[in-house]
Parts: structure tokens; sequence; C-alpha cells
């Protein structure tokens, strides 16, 4: 793709569907907080598995107030994420990364409000009592011998709280999470694990599992796009060339193994009918992290090839096939979504966090185009 800007009034176009889409679901359905659509309706009784998606729909209320100025947004987004003040002490999940930087963060950013950034603080400290000394990770929600690829997206939350209490103590939780994930969880040719097992009396790593991929041994590409993410973010805060060449590493296995048109299959080692579904909501953070790799890397040639992999994976994203504005009655804006394919949860579906992240890439995009 060599003319970026061409394609600036389709990014602009999908910003605003998803503004309407967002309004629409406030409208709605005012107080809630979806997680994925049914046959593409937000509101159903499908299973949860986990509770970490409350922080995504405030926040993308956050971006598009902040891209577009208009208080209606701001409006709702103080409303829908103040509420989430109490989950800064949520010990059950391992998700606070997402809850509250999608949130407060930018919140915080708008207005440096000392309070909202005490908020902050306390989400990364409670993410910090997740560590394990015998094996130097954070435990996921799943038990203390679990880890999930999903934690280097909220990661990041720690850092922010470490930086600024300056924590010593508390960076170096979040260092030696990233450097065990790197060393255990990502493999040689770039792609991920989702789950590692840890021996919780000696802290030896045990192997390499999954929940949400077709295998233990195989690529799930949402886990691999929340490494590239994640790893991306923790080379933002740290300045550890380690954790950089790890987000190119993933980033280099997403560009080699996905379809020209950038959105890859759930799983890359999916075999039968599992492996023709796609996952949008993977394309979605690869097109924000890559992003973001675009301005850490020190090679203009990889530069070049990020930001030209996630304006195509945008260009795609806005086709009518993912985007839902030609979809009668879908109330979601990116289709082909998927959460959970072996519990048969939100699968080719939107799902929240493929939304916030698509309108995390348009913002990003539109401001580099």
């Amino acid at each position: 793709m060599n003319d970026l800007g061409a394609i600036t009034p389709k990014l602009s176009c999908a910003l605003e569907f998803s503004a309407q889409q967002v309004r629409g679901l406030v409208e709605r359905d005012p107080g809630f907080y979806p997680m994925y659509t049914q046959k593409g309706k937000w509101r159903h009784e499908g299973e949860a598995w986990t509770h970490w998606c409350d922080g995504f729909l405030p926040g993308m209320m956050w971006l598009i107030h902040m891209q577009s100025g208009d208080p209606w947004f701001r409006e709702q987004a103080e409303r829908y994420s103040r509420p989430l003040e109490s989950r800064s002490l949520d010990r059950n999940v391992h998700d606070l990364g997402f809850i509250f930087m999608s949130t407060y963060h930018h919140w915080h950013r708008i207005t440096r409000d000392p309070k909202l950034r005490d908020v902050l603080v306390q989400a990364g400290r409670t993410m910090g009592l997740r560590f394990k000394e015998k094996g130097k990770y954070l435990s996921s929600f799943i038990g203390p011998e679990s880890t999930f690829i999903d934690i280097m997206m909220n990661v990041g939350v720690i850092f922010y709280a470490a930086r600024e209490t300056k924590d010593a103590a508390l960076w170096q939780k979040a260092m030696d999470h990233c450097l065990t994930t790197r060393r255990l969880l990502v493999r040689g040719d770039g792609s991920t694990a989702h789950e590692g097992i840890f021996d919780l009396g000696t802290g030896e790593f045990l192997r390499q599992t999954t929940h949400q991929g077709a295998r233990g041994d195989s690529a799930w590409s949402r886990g691999l796009t929340w490494s590239l993410y994640g790893f991306g973010t923790a080379y933002r805060y740290s300045r550890d060339r380690r954790f950089l060449e790890t987000a190119e590493l993933n980033a280099d296995f997403y560009i080699e193994a996905t379809p020209p048109h950038g959105v890859p299959p759930f799983d890359y080692d999916a075999s039968g009918n599992m492996a023709r579904q796609q996952d949008s909501s993977a394309a979605a953070i690869a097109a924000s992290g890559l992003l973001d790799l675009s301005a850490f890397t020190a090679s203009r040639a990889k530069s070049r090839l990020y930001r030209e992999t996630a304006f195509r994976i945008l260009e795609t994203l806005c086709g009518d096939e993912y985007l839902a504005s030609k979809t009668p009655g879908w109330e979601g804006i990116l289709k082909h979504g998927v959460y959970h394919i072996n519990k048969g949860l939100g699968v080719d579906e939107s799902v929240m966090w493929g939304e916030y992240f698509f309108v995390e890439a348009l913002t990003k995009a539109l401001k580099a185009s």
C-alpha cells in the first residue's frame, strides 16, 4: 500500500459508524457492559467465563471523545468509568490493565486529576499481588500455577503504578513477568502459547497449554497479538531492548503467517471446520500494536512494513465483510470475531475487545495518515 492517505476517508467513516454503534448501545441498553454478541445482539444470557471486559465500552467513549471532542461521549465515558473504581481492588482477575488502562488512564491524561492516578496505582498494586516468586510470573485467574499470554496486555498497569510511586520492587515484578513470558510462552518462530503451567512447590515450568486455542502447542492468533502489543507496551515503559525484540518477533510471525488481507484464522494450526474461522479482533489488536511498533523499531524498513501492514489490516476491516455498517440489525461494529471457540462463546460475532482495539487503531491511524 503506497498511498496511506487514500484510505483516510474509509477510516473516518468507520470511526463515525463506531460512534453511532456505541451511542446506539448506550441509548438502547443504558448501564449495560457487554462482552460479545449472539446473532449480532449484545444483550443475551450467554456465559461470561471471566469478568474482564467492562473497561472496553467506556474506553471507546474516551477514544471517540478525544478524537471528535463530542461532549456527549465525555459525559458517558465518565458515567461508565466511575463504577469500575472498586475493581482496582479486584484480586479475582488478571485483567486490571484491560479495565483501567482503557478508562482511568485516558481520563487521567485529559484531566490530570490525582484521584484518578491513585485508582490506576491501586490497580497496578493489586495486579502485582498475583506475582509468584517461585517461577517469577503473574498468575492467571485460572489458578496460582497458571500464567496466560493475555497478562502481557495487563502488565502495563503495574509498570505505570511502579513508575508513578517509584516502587522498585513492584517494577521488578513487572520486569520478571515479562522475562518469564518471553522465555517460556514465546517460541523461537515468534508464535506464542496461551497458557503456561508451573510447579508451585519449586517454580519449575511444566508445560504450555491452552483454553482458547486449538492445542497446547498451537498458535492461537489472539494470544499472538496480545503478546505483540503487550511486549511493545513493556518496551515503552522499560526501554528494555529484549521486549522490543520479542514484539518484533511476534510481528514478523503475524505478517508471514497471516493471509495478505491481514485477518488471521483464530488459530494458525487449527484444522477442519475450525480452520475456517477468522478472528477480526486479533486483526484489530495487531493493527494497533503494529502502529506502536512502527514508532518503536530502530529499523526504517520494519517501521514502514509495520505501518503499511496496520493500514492494510484496517482497510480490510473497514470493508463490508467485516464492518457491520451494511448488516441490518447488527449491534456491534466488527463482525467475525471470536471469544472462546472451545466453549462456543462469541464465535463469529462482535466481541467488545475487538471493538475497542479497532477504534483505538482507527484513532492512531488517522493521526498517522
